[in-house]
């Protein structure tokens, strides 16, 4: 375990770079899915909220990435706000994963193997950033 916690730095710096691809990854979402026709079918007011959150999501994916890519050792030096920011991304990711396996409705999911592979995808990255932030959290717990 300490040949982890040797390299957290480096961890959190992969974990950002992840962030990041997924950020600018996800711009091809609201295509792969046909969002704007499907959109066009509810009322104006949820489609504007649904735009709104899925905004607020990218920007905060971007903003994870890039603090983790340009400071991980801001993450990992022990300090409260490393413990409380490394803490509340980890349960980002948390979250994530559970509302990807317990929150969708899978048999909307779209079909075909690229679609597929590409969740599978997803689903890696998810774990790999649960698993960063949480092993950067007790490092820093354990360094307070």
């Amino acid at each position: 375990m300490k040949i982890i916690f040797d390299h957290i730095e480096l961890l959190v710096r992969l974990a950002g770079i992840g962030q990041i691809c997924l950020a600018a990854g996800s711009t091809a979402i609201p295509g792969i899915l046909n969002w704007k026709t499907e959109l066009a079918k509810v009322n104006p007011l949820i489609r504007h909220i649904f735009w709104m959150y899925a905004c607020y999501i990218l920007v905060i994916n971007f903003c994870f990435g890039f603090v983790s890519a340009l400071c991980p050792n801001d993450l990992t030096n022990g300090s409260k706000l490393a413990v409380l920011t490394t803490g509340f991304i980890g349960v980002y990711w948390v979250s994530r994963i559970c509302t990807q396996f317990f929150g969708f409705e899978r048999k909307n999911f779209p079909k075909g193997k690229w679609l597929v592979f590409g969740e599978t995808v997803l689903v890696s990255l998810f774990l790999f950033l649960c698993l960063v932030y949480g092993l950067a959290f007790y490092n820093n717990l354990q360094n307070l």
